[in-house]
């Protein structure tokens, strides 16, 4: 049930700007379900399911999970039913959730801000291990994310992360999901200001909140002072980003409304300084704001950038200060961007202290548990008792000293986690994909790991940074209107007419400076097959017409539709 305002902090009398009955807003007074999804959360929040899954559900098994918990109530605790095997991408839009699902789950684990101890990275691979066949994916989301997850084992498992401070609270669902915080946050030699107490705080004021748990939809926060804006602030619903004032002052910048999917847009500034000391009561009120004026009716215009593309950024900043803050925020400055080329931590990097932070690339992702327990057993031998996920899929070791960089980074790459990688396996990302995903049409992991090793192998001198991204939908999961190539995943005829699987393809995303979604050229598509065919193809003409400097981006705006194909 909606919250009242003395709980929300908005004021009684403030004006209430109007909106027609249909999208179902809470503030304008409409709080009776305009779906399927809003009547399952008004019946019962998603945090009291915990108590089902320990109580009954993990003892009398898959077959006791009542379905509006199974498949609604389940993502407030970090878990999906994962797709059943051999089930095509033609049948994904087609078939019912109960015939696309197995009896396995997907369990998703919140590591807000990427920062872990080398005793939290021990448990989290020994979970993989002994209770989701050895699967671990780093997400984009700085999360850890396991399969073939059986409802009796999760108690056990939520033990064990609970006992090295970690959890799946709102890790799925319409909550605050998993946070993105700079992963060298307090030890980077540039950074702006150290975001990791105003995320902290975040996490253990408001997560688990039952003010927060019913959401019109997801809700993904960033917040950090990286100086190459490593969390790409640009596409979450409200982003903290470090900036420094007129007065000298260290503070963040306010944007809200990022996202995309089906409908991309990037953040809106608001043009507002908000003071270190202010961030936690500031994001709940932003996430107020979408709770009680976003769109209930449409699950597909439930996020809160549809609202703010109504409003604008001056209207939302005044709900904001009127009806929840109480107080006006001062006006301040934007953020320095750069390029955007190269937002990642990967490589050999000098820390404040004088040490050294080691960033590493696994494939796409995909670290099995027994990798990460001897990624921790690698730092640990190496003096380090800490290790970072990033936002690209990436491993960082922090606190190395400079004597033991060399046979740290021989460690890791003997079991192929590369801290000189090529720009292909540097930076290429892909999302679940059909392998696992009831969402998904076509494959990726394997898919994206085996284009690097082609482009590797025919252009092993490509230095110029290219981000890869391959998502299995249209949900964009691994951001592939941000990236250089983006292949979106689809059935496509192949030159023998037969119906397989394949690739839109959206060129020249980028964010930072100048930043634009990727351009669509009318036709350009690939089947699956060609794709490495395709991306040689246009990478070399790329080579062959740049000018000096030139990104791979530029080239693209400026790029002949025939040099594209």
């Amino acid at each position: 049930m909606p919250p009242s305002s003395a709980q929300t902090g908005r004021t009684a009398t403030a004006a209430k700007p109007r909106r027609r009955r249909g999208e179902g807003q809470w503030a304008l007074g409409y709080h009776e379900p305009l779906n399927q999804n809003e009547e399952n959360k008004k019946n019962d929040d998603g945090l009291n399911v915990r108590d089902r899954i320990i109580d009954i559900y993990s003892k009398a098994g898959f077959d006791s999970i009542d379905p509006s918990d199974l498949r609604g109530r389940f993502r407030w605790f970090g878990l999906y039913t994962q797709r059943a095997p051999g089930i095509d991408g033609g049948k994904t839009a087609v078939l019912e959730p109960e015939e696309l699902e197995d009896r396995y789950f997907m369990l998703r684990v919140r590591t807000d801000g990427g920062q872990l101890t080398t005793a939290q990275l021990r448990v989290l691979g020994e979970i993989s291990r002994d209770h989701a066949r050895d699967t671990a994916d780093i997400t984009d989301r700085q999360n850890i994310q396991y399969h073939w997850v059986r409802i009796e084992d999760v108690p056990v498992i939520w033990e064990k992360l609970e006992a090295v401070g970690l959890s799946t609270t709102e890790a799925c669902g319409d909550t605050p999901r998993g946070m993105l915080g700079c992963p060298v946050a307090g030890v980077a030699e540039d950074e702006v200001i150290d975001a990791s107490p105003q995320l902290r705080q975040i996490y253990e004021e408001h997560i688990g909140s039952p003010l927060f748990s019913n959401l019109p939809r997801k809700f993904k926060t960033s917040i950090s002072g990286c100086a190459s804006h490593c969390v790409n602030h640009e596409v979450n619903d409200v982003a903290f980003v470090g900036v420094r004032n007129e007065r000298g002052e260290v503070g963040y910048d306010l944007q809200v409304g990022g996202g995309l999917s089906t409908n991309p847009m990037f953040a809106l500034r608001l043009g507002a300084f908000v003071r270190p000391d202010q961030v936690s009561e500031v994001w709940a009120g932003v996430c107020s704001v979408f709770r009680d004026y976003g769109y209930r009716r449409l699950r597909s215009r439930a996020r809160i950038k549809f609202l703010i593309k109504d409003w604008g950024a001056e209207r939302f900043r005044e709900v904001l200060e009127k009806e929840y803050l109480g107080y006006a925020l001062p006006d301040g400055p934007a953020p320095e961007l750069d390029s955007g080329l190269r937002r990642d931590h990967v490589g050999v990097h000098r820390q404040r202290d004088g040490r050294f932070y080691v960033g590493f690339a696994p494939r796409v992702g995909r670290t099995p548990g027994t990798k990460l327990v001897r990624v921790a057993e690698i730092a640990e031998e190496h003096g380090s008792g800490r290790v970072c996920t990033t936002p690209d899929q990436k491993l960082i070791i922090l606190d190395v000293e400079q004597e033991r960089i060399a046979s740290l980074t021989a460690a890791l790459e003997a079991e192929d986690l590369q801290v000189h990688p090529s720009t292909f396996r540097r930076q290429t990302m892909a999302c679940t994909g059909i392998e696992y995903c009831k969402l998904a049409i076509v494959e990726t992991k394997g898919r994206a790991s085996s284009l690097i090793d082609e482009l590797e192998r025919r252009l092993p001198d490509f230095a110029e940074p290219l981000t890869i991204n391959l998502n299995g939908c249209p949900n964009s999961c691994a951001r592939i209107q941000v990236a250089d190539i983006g292949f979106k995943g689809q059935l496509v005829v192949n030159d023998r007419g037969e119906q397989v699987e394949g690739y839109q393809v959206h060129l020249g995303g980028h964010m930072g400076l100048d930043a634009s979604f990727g351009r669509k050229v009318r036709g350009l598509k690939t089947t699956a097959e060609d794709m490495p065919d395709y991306v040689e193809r246009v990478l070399r003409r790329f080579q062959e017409q740049k000018e000096d400097g030139e990104s791979f981006a530029s080239w693209v705006g400026r790029a002949e539709d025939t040099d594209l194909k």
